[in-house]
C-alpha cells in the first residue's frame, strides 16, 4: 500500500506544495486508487498535478466525516472530472462512501454550515454514493470503519457544533467520524481523518474489525486541540502501550500533543508531498 499526502497543514521542506488546515490522502492499493478525503478548496488537485498524478483514474472518494475541511474538494472534483469529459478524456464513474451521516447540514455558533457545500443530492448525481455505518472491504487489506465504537471514557466527549435532523438542530458529536485501515504483513495501519470518534477508540475498533491487535502505524488527525489533560495523557498512555515502530500524527494534532507523543514514540513529520509505503 501505497499513500501520498495530498494536503496537510504543512508543506515538506523545499518542496513547493499548496498547505492548507485539511487533509487528503490518496491511497494506492492492490490495483485501486482510492482518494481518502478531498480537503477544503481545490489544492488537492493542484498538488497531485505537480506531483504527476492523475486522479482521473481514482476508484473511490471515502469521506472520514463531514466537516467542511474534509469535503470542501468535491465540487473542485467534480469540476475536474467534469472538464475531462468536455476534452474526452477517459475517467471513471467514482464510488462516493461514507456514513450516512456525513452531508447533514452541520452548524457552528454563528457559522449555518461546517459541512459539505455540496448536498447529497447533487453528489449523487456525479457519484455512487455508498452510505453506510457498516465496516466496508475496500480491498482484501484495507477496510473502511463505519461507525467507530466509542468506550473509553477520555474521548468524544463533547460535541462540536450541531447537527440538524428532522427533529431540529441536536448536539453534534460527530458520529460520522471514521477511518481506513489497511491490513499489512506485520500490522495494521492506522488512516484517520479528524478522530473525532477519538484516535484511541479508533484504533480498538480498528483492531476488533480486522482481528488484529499489532498497530505498525497511525497516520492522520487526532483532534488533540488544546485537549483536557485527561484526553491528552490518556492518549499518552494508550500509545505507550501501542509500543508502535512510527507515528505519523498530523493535521489537527496541536505542538503540545506532538511534543508530549515524541517522548514516547518513534514520532515522524507529516507534509504535502510525504509519500509512505506498507507491505
Amino acid at each position: 500500500m501505497k499513500l501520498t499526502v495530498l494536503v496537510d497543514n504543512n508543506t515538506c521542506i523545499d518542496r513547493y506544495f499548496l498547505a492548507e488546515p485539511a487533509l487528503s490522502f490518496l491511497i494506492e492499493a492492490e490495483d485501486k486508487k482510492i482518494l481518502f478525503d478531498t480537503g477544503y478548496s481545490n489544492i488537492f488537485i493542484s498538488n497531485a498535478t505537480k506531483m504527476g498524478i492523475s486522479l482521473l483514474d481514482i476508484d473511490q472518494v471515502v469521506i472520514s466525516h463531514g466537516h467542511i475541511d474534509h469535503t470542501g474538494g468535491l465540487e473542485p472534483l467534480i469540476k475536474h472530472f467534469f472538464e475531462a469529459t468536455i476534452e474526452n478524456l477517459p475517467i471513471k464513474k467514482l464510488e462516493l462512501i461514507a456514513h450516512p451521516l456525513a452531508f447533514e447540514t452541520k452548524t457552528y455558533g454563528p457559522l449555518a454550515e461546517i459541512g459539505s457545500l455540496v448536498s447529497l443530492d447533487k453528489l449523487s448525481k456525479n457519484f455512487e454514493v455508498k452510505l453506510t455505518d457498516e465496516p466496508v472491504w475496500l480491498t482484501d487489506r484495507l477496510v473502511f470503519l463505519g461507525q467507530v465504537e466509542r468506550n473509553n471514557n477520555f474521548e468524544a466527549k463533547d460535541p462540536i457544533g450541531s447537527l440538524l435532523t428532522a427533529q431540529g438542530l441536536q448536539d453534534d458529536f460527530l458520529l460520522d467520524d471514521t477511518a481506513l485501515v489497511y491490513k499489512a504483513d506485520t500490522g495494521l495501519v492506522v488512516i484517520a481523518g479528524c478522530s473525532h470518534a477519538g484516535i484511541c477508540n479508533t484504533i480498538e475498533y480498528a483492531k476488533k474489525v480486522c482481528g488484529e491487535e499489532k498497530i505498525v502505524d497511525v497516520i492522520g488527525g487526532f483532534h488533540l486541540l488544546n485537549p483536557s489533560d485527561a484526553q491528552l495523557n490518556g492518549t499518552v498512555e494508550y500509545f505507550k502501550s501501542l509500543s508502535l515502530p512510527n507515528l505519523h500524527c498530523s493535521h489537527c494534532t496541536d505542538l503540545k500533543s506532538k511534543i508530549e507523543l515524541s517522548k514516547i514514540s518513534n514520532l515522524k513529520e507529516v507534509a504535502v508531498g510525504l509519500t509512505l509505503e506498507y507491505n
